[in-house]
């Protein structure tokens, strides 16, 4: 049985790239990631929160491209090749969504903190700025707009 060490390169093993309906569990995608080579996993939930810009929200609705699986996995892949990361799982939901649920999950396991953290920021800026999902928030007053979309 061969035991993950750091004595050789990391991994960079990405174990989930998931676009889904489904609920995200932020504990279930530390857990994947988790090795005998971590000495650091690092973890992000972006939440559905209860207000945008001084406007309280009800809920929020979001919309992917058919694409966004595909374009997932390539982003997470980019990210992770230039990285020294050991494992890598990350989760966008799509659909209605509560304040308070959590809307995309990342978790990164590395040797230290410093790769862990810097691969878990570059993981969310890279997927926010290029995944084809599209927020539309819902305003306690009954109104809505679409946040970021083409």
């Amino acid at each position: 049985m061969h035991v993950p060490t750091r004595l050789t390169a990391p991994a960079r093993r990405v174990v989930r790239t998931t676009v889904g309906a489904e609920p995200l569990d932020v504990a279930e995608h530390a857990a994947l990631v988790g090795d005998a080579a971590a000495g650091a996993v690092v973890t992000f939930a972006g939440v559905v929160r209860d207000h945008d810009h001084g406007r309280s929200v009800r809920e929020l609705e979001y919309v992917g491209h058919p694409s966004a699986p595909d374009v997932l996995r390539d982003v997470v892949a980019e990210v992770v090749a230039g990285c020294e990361v050991d494992a890598v799982a990350v989760g966008h939901r799509v659909g209605h969504l509560a304040v308070g649920d959590v809307a995309f999950a990342v978790a990164v396991s590395a040797a230290h903190r410093g790769e862990a953290f810097a691969a878990c920021a570059r993981l969310v800026d890279e997927v926010k700025d290029r995944l084809p999902v599209w927020k539309h928030q819902h305003f306690a007053d009954g109104t809505s707009e679409w946040v970021a979309c083409p």
